[in-house]
């Protein structure tokens, strides 16, 4: 096994956080060149009007998910060291909730506010501190919501653990459900030009 490279000692922590940096800044560049630094293009979604968001969040999900599972099954990586968050049901759909919430009253994610930010966007600036003033009184709040946080843990729950079934047949069933709304995506903005 050779695979994740850090945790073998392939390389140190320095030449980690230059990678880091190296590899955000590719990724902030293809969000951009995406189009997905634009708020108007991530929210099109929940206004039916551009479904772009969909398509590359599927896209990337299925293309990560077939690449970690080849490399597993070759013995090129150990999924045992590739870390997943552990799931905890109750606290991780408020989570979302608010993160949707975020997500159509500002027009971006973290990661696009960030792609935004660099390109010179002010609204892009204006959620970045209110990203930052959330985490900070999350952080505040902490002690008491870390019940609530902590709480409904599940472990580790993937789709393949809780169905009992081989991840081929999990990829094989979203990339069917991928292709079967990139149809219907597609139907429906080619019906609305």
């Amino acid at each position: 096994m050779t695979a994740p490279l850090y945790g073998y000692g392939m390389f140190g922590p320095d030449t980690g956080l230059v990678l880091a940096v190296v590899i955000g800044f590719f990724f902030g560049l293809f969000l951009e060149r995406g189009g997905l630094g634009d708020p108007h293009k991530l929210t099109g979604v929940f206004y039916l009007r551009d479904f772009t968001v969909p398509k590359i969040m599927f896209t990337a999900i299925l293309v990560a998910a077939t690449g970690l599972y080849l490399l597993s099954d070759l013995n090129l990586l150990d999924m045992k060291r590739v870390w997943v968050v552990p799931t905890y049901f109750w606290p991780q759909i408020v989570g979302g909730a608010v993160f949707g919430a975020g997500f159509v009253l500002s027009g971006y994610c973290p990661g696009t506010a960030v792609a935004g930010l660099a390109t010179g966007r002010l609204d892009a600036l204006v959620v970045m501190a209110g990203i930052a003033a959330g985490s900070l009184l999350f952080a505040v709040l902490y002690p008491y919501v870390e019940g609530f946080y902590s709480s409904s843990a599940m472990g580790l729950a993937t789709w393949q653990g809780l169905l009992g079934v081989n991840h081929w047949i999990v990829i094989a069933a979203l990339s069917a459900a991928a292709a079967a709304m990139f149809y219907f995506m597609e139907r429906f903005e080619s019906r609305d030009r």
